[in-house]
């Protein structure tokens, strides 16, 4: 009996991944295969490196849904270190309805496998959500793709001191982002979800950052950044269709930058 009960602790018992084991998360079956595929884009073992995340570390992702990096990062971290998923604004009321699907989807997704017992829930954005996580606790603030998004609500600097507040003095704020090319207006920014590297760290700098390293992982010289419908014309979303479906794909997804930033002791 006694060995039947063991069987069944183990068998229920989510994994435990050492120091050494980022690889072998990222290629573990417990991922979905759709974001599994999305690796040769997003490169999220050297990504990760690169921002210096490390298995102790108390980590901020922020609106990290549909859970991509939540696959990564929570099992990851799951054993000496701790995982806060700062997800949408959902408590505020102008929060729309689309993204409070997404949250409910993500959290249905997540709070029944005792693989991710152990994250953290909390909100990002507008009116009143600007704490991610306790003042001055995470070593690493991520965030991926999003800040086009606070553009078009005109919040991206209380996003950017948001991140400051609750970063260590030390601590790294890590930033991946769809890349406009430089001089690109902000109106266009905003209709294309491309952005300029120079509009992220005036952003990140005026909230208090200082630029440590810029990273070419996440680069795709293919990217004209000149589509009908932005970024958004490329794969995963494919907003045209079947049309020039096969230009696209060959092309990738965007461009990115992929900028680290540290918060001054």
């Amino acid at each position: 009996m006694r060995s039947v009960w063991l069987a069944l602790i183990l068998l229920f018992s989510p994994p435990v991944w050492s120091a050494q084991d980022l690889a072998e998360i990222i290629t573990s079956s417990h991922r979905t295969p759709e974001f599994a595929a999305r690796d040769r884009y997003r490169h999220p073992q050297a990504t990760l490196a690169f921002f210096g995340v490390q298995p102790d570390h108390d980590i901020v992702e922020i609106w990290p849904a549909p859970g991509y990096y939540t696959e990564i990062l929570a099992p990851y971290l799951r054993a000496k270190g701790r995982y806060y998923a700062a997800s949408f604004a959902i408590s505020q009321k102008i929060t729309p309805q689309w993204r409070q699907e997404a949250h409910a989807e993500y959290l249905e997704k997540f709070s029944a496998d005792p693989l991710y017992n152990r994250v953290t829930i909390t909100e990002a954005g507008p009116l009143k959500a600007w704490t991610v996580a306790p003042p001055e606790s995470a070593d690493r603030v991520l965030t991926f793709r999003n800040v086009h998004n606070w553009m078009k609500g005109d919040y991206e600097a209380e996003m950017f001191a948001a991140f400051f507040k609750a970063l260590k003095p030390g601590g790294v704020l890590g930033v991946v982002e769809h890349r406009a090319n430089p001089g690109t207006s902000r109106a266009k920014m905003v209709e294309s979800g491309y952005v300029t590297e120079a509009y992220v760290i005036e952003q990140a700098e005026r909230a208090g950052f200082k630029l440590q390293a810029r990273s070419a992982v996440n680069a795709n010289p293919r990217d004209s950044k000149d589509h009908p419908k932005g970024v958004w014309t490329l794969p995963p979303s494919l907003r045209l269709g079947d049309v020039d479906r096969e230009k696209y794909l060959a092309i990738g997804e965007s461009d990115r930058m992929t900028l680290k930033f540290v918060k001054p002791d």
